[in-house]
């Protein structure tokens, strides 16, 4: 199988992570959407990443879509059997994939409108959106163990974003968060080379 794929993306990064944890093999395609690949536009009208294109050809988009695919595909579990478990897994991946957004949407409204145009006051919305889910999470942080799921992978994933693009931004009061990318990654070696880069 193929995964389109961009390496600073946390997306990209949880899909990413998941195969390697599942012992799924992915030949790992680079994009840059800006462009317009080809590959990318035909497998996915979006021309969003990550886009995984199976053996058969089949183009399978947005990263939870991919996840439970991947958890379809491979003798070991990515959510757990208990249904409780799952929804805790699952609300987690959306909380941290949620956090991303907002994540994105700060590093675009910099990237890509013209300083004069940039609003601080959509700047300010993301961030109190952000702030709120992180403090949530700081005091709520999953238990961490042989077994992982989608929602570790997702929460590595954001946390390796916010380690990327916003340092020294996020961590203060936060300890338990700040501490938990190194946790995982006793639990996770790959991590350091899965996680977010530029």
């Amino acid at each position: 199988m193929k995964l389109l794929f961009a390496p600073a993306s946390p997306y990209s990064s949880k899909v990413r992570m998941a195969a390697r944890y599942l012992g799924i093999a992915l030949e790992d395609v680079r994009v840059n959407t800006a462009d317009n690949p080809a590959e990318l536009i035909d497998n996915n009208p979006l021309g969003k990443i990550p886009t995984l294109i199976t053996d058969k050809g089949d183009a399978v988009f947005d990263s939870r879509a991919i996840m439970h695919f991947l958890h379809r595909s491979a003798d070991k579990r990515l959510y757990p059997k208990d249904k409780e478990k799952r929804t805790e897994a699952e609300v987690l991946e959306a909380l941290c994939d949620g956090i991303s957004d907002c994540l994105l949407a700060i590093v675009y409204e910099r990237r890509y409108r013209p300083p004069e145009l940039v609003s601080q006051d959509v700047i300010d919305r993301q961030w109190a959106k952000i702030n709120r889910s992180l403090d949530h999470l700081d005091k709520s942080l999953p238990k961490t163990g042989k077994k992982l799921h989608g929602g570790h992978f997702a929460l590595a994933a954001m946390l390796g974003y916010l380690m990327l693009r916003f340092p020294g931004e996020w961590e203060n009061g936060r300890a338990a968060l700040a501490e938990w990318p190194a946790i995982f990654a006793k639990h996770f070696e790959p991590y350091p080379a899965l996680r977010p880069k530029a």
